[in-house]
């Protein structure tokens, strides 16, 4: 069976015990994780088999980052090892009116000094029917953005489907390119396009279009359509356009829902109340994991954005950056059961 292949950087994320503030800790906790091996355990949870490509140092700490990744049956055949260091954030969690706050630790990470001619993009896409990777991978470096185009390259021509989530983060594009200068090249490429507004807007200067999209906290969904319309218009080679719909009550209340334009129909999800969230870190990963699951076995673009929906509405009861729930848990959220019951 062909696999799914993700490519990004995966990172020690290093975490205040519960709720405490940076200035609190005597402790961290230990997680590994990253945007695109985060996708790739949701998959290898859902029965995917899943590659996941990065470059990594020759180091204990690395060594400990591929075992995360094997002991949660993620492929790591084709990780290239080389450089000096893996990349680290440290995360405090906020609750309820205090945000959380996220520190990066990632420069002159092994990965940010990869390039093209590092990977063996044909040989692995030879093995592969989906490929994903996302907006944080071309923001490292340019030799980042460099093999991934390299990457989408290679899997146009051997006819493997093309994801990404936009996925803009301001304070990683620092080597003097802008977004608008290097992703619409890697964007063209894909099938499967995965954003929110803010992602459309910093990228590719796309808003919607004669609406308000939030009204308070409720997000009107159909304000949407008119930024999946303007992603396909500016990116033909694009059959699905998907965007993510989180309110913000506070950092304890989100609400959480999703829409998916095909070019022809908006479908839109449930929206789902998470009053009490553990960690949303990793909430746009575990969507893009449950949306890859769903396009590859549902017959309907609608029960595939429904799968992804719930499954990242549960990524939010559980600590740490990887979405740790079984298909069977979210078809049973996706059927209305939110009861939380003890299964015995």
């Amino acid at each position: 069976m062909k696999s799914v292949v993700t490519f990004g950087e995966i990172m020690l994320r290093l975490s205040p015990p519960g709720f405490q503030r940076f200035s609190q800790a005597a402790s961290f906790d230990v997680v590994y994780g990253g945007g695109e091996s985060n996708v790739a355990v949701s998959l290898a949870n859902y029965g995917v088999p899943v590659e996941f490509v990065t470059r990594l140092p020759e180091n204990d700490i690395a060594d400990c980052a591929m075992m995360e990744m094997r002991k949660r049956g993620v492929g790591v055949n084709h990780i290239a090892r080389g450089g000096d260091r893996l990349g680290i954030y440290f995360l405090e969690t906020g609750a309820v009116a205090r945000g959380s706050k996220v520190i990066y630790d990632r420069a002159h990470s092994s990965i940010s000094e990869i390039g093209a001619g590092m990977i063996d993009w044909d040989a692995i896409m030879k093995e592969a029917n989906w490929f994903h990777w996302t907006g944080i991978t071309p923001a490292i470096s340019q030799g980042a953005a460099d093999a991934c185009l390299e990457a989408i390259k290679s899997a146009n021509k051997h006819g493997v489907t093309v994801s990404t989530d936009l996925n803009y983060r301001k304070n990683l594009w620092q080597y003097g390119k802008k977004p608008s200068e290097v992703m619409p090249a890697l964007v063209e490429g894909c099938d499967i396009i995965l954003g929110n507004e803010e992602d459309a807007e910093k990228h590719f200067g796309i808003e919607p279009e004669g609406v308000d999209v939030t009204q308070g906290d409720t997000i009107d969904a159909k304000a949407y359509i008119s930024v999946c319309q303007q992603l396909m218009e500016r990116f033909p080679r694009c059959k699905k356009a998907i965007v993510t719909l989180r309110g913000s009550i506070s950092a304890s209340h989100n609400s959480w829902s999703g829409v998916l334009y095909d070019g022809k129909t908006l479908f839109e999800a449930p929206t789902y109340q998470i009053t009490h969230i553990v960690d949303r870190v990793g909430g746009g990963d575990s969507f893009m994991g449950g949306l890859i699951y769903g396009l590859l076995n549902y017959e309907n673009d609608q029960d595939a954005l429904d799968f992804a929906v719930a499954a990242s509405c549960l990524k939010h009861t559980i600590p740490g950056d990887a979405n740790l729930v079984t298909v069977d848990e979210v078809e049973k959220l996706m059927k209305g059961d939110a009861s939380g019951r003890v299964s015995r």
